[in-house]
């Protein structure tokens, strides 16, 4: 449950660790930075992680090898919501002594006021809540599907924080010359629900750059902003409204910690077991005899159950690809 992207656990050397039990998604961003959705044309393969004690155990060993107190955020390269165990994960998670908090990051196109209830129970903390426009039309357009309701969505983040203690957090991606106009209005609605407040945040906004990724999508004419056009922007609305959008990393509970151990260097030759298809094409996956680590094995033309010696050509966050050896 650790060296892919796509699923299992990630950490990147944080009190924050990253769960990944699914890869499905009936969203259809046309910003999608993983391509996920009905229009994907780089996917081989979807998994969906059934042993969810299996996955809890991972993300419970590594939150105590950075020393416990750890947030583990169930994100994904798809929609979390889909794997339909996500209630016994919550539960699972949140009984790992080095766990104290648990959030999910969600499109929200599945959210109803029973299913957040039901999160609460299970022990859910905050939902980072991906709402990119509050226009209907073009949060619609944004989601890549017609039957996105944000309106709806709304309600039910309205009915959750009466009826619950959750938190809930606006994470939009700003996709210049698509929706930067709309990120005073979502900061005002977080305001005005005191989106934050419950998890001791000065703000409950986190606005996300759009970035252009090797195997995402792209919005016809879109440069994306740098860093600098990028927080010029939010200190501009945040003056503009005067709420806060630009918070220290610790204002929102985030600090560094150890990195767990990387088993394997790069350039190292490794024997693998080849166990699934890849998750992009031409790809499969592997994993070594002690199976510490599973591998995104590129290039290798081989059936199931093959074995090969492969070299690995990169390990960064613990996230490993190899290639064989001709």
């Amino acid at each position: 449950m650790m060296g892919h992207i796509a699923f299992g656990v990630i950490e990147r050397g944080s009190n924050v660790i990253q769960v990944r039990p699914s890869t499905l998604c009936f969203h259809d961003c046309i910003f999608c930075s993983v391509d996920a959705g009905p229009s994907s044309r780089r996917r081989a393969s979807e998994y969906i992680v059934s042993d969810v004690e299996w996955l809890a155990e991972w993300a419970g060993s590594v939150a105590e090898a950075k020393g416990g107190d750890v947030e583990a955020l169930i994100d994904g390269v798809g929609e979390p919501l889909t794997n339909p165990k996500i209630l016994d994960l919550i539960r699972l998670l949140k009984s790992k002594k080095g766990i104290r908090r648990v959030a999910i990051e969600t499109h929200g196109g599945s959210l109803s006021v029973e299913l957040g209830k039901r999160l609460y129970e299970a022990g859910l903390d905050r939902i980072n809540l991906s709402i990119d426009a509050l226009d209907s039309n073009l949060a619609r357009r944004l989601a890549g599907v017609q039957w996105y309701d944000v309106d709806r969505i709304i309600k039910v983040v309205k009915e959750l924080m009466e009826e619950t203690n959750l938190d809930v957090i606006l994470t939009p991606v700003i996709v210049p010359g698509y929706n930067e106009g709309e990120l005073a209005k979502i900061a005002r609605l977080a305001k005005e629900l005191g989106l934050g407040v419950r998890s001791g945040w000065p703000t409950g906004v986190l606005a996300q750059k759009y970035e252009e990724h090797k195997y995402g999508r792209r919005p016809p004419r879109v440069r994306p902003w740098t860093w600098r056009e990028f927080y010029n922007y939010l200190k501009k609305v945040e003056l503009e409204i005067g709420y806060r959008l630009t918070p220290s990393a610790e204002e929102v509970g985030f600090t560094r910690r150890p990195r767990v151990e990387r088993p394997f260097k790069v350039g190292e030759t490794v024997n693998l077991l080849v166990v699934a298809n890849g998750w992009l094409k031409g790809e499969v996956l592997g994993v070594d005899p002690d199976c510490y680590r599973v591998f995104s094995i590129v290039g290798a033309r081989v059936s199931l159950g093959a074995r090969l010696k492969a070299r690995v050509i990169k390990n960064d966050n613990n996230i490993y690809i190899a290639k064989p050896f001709d």
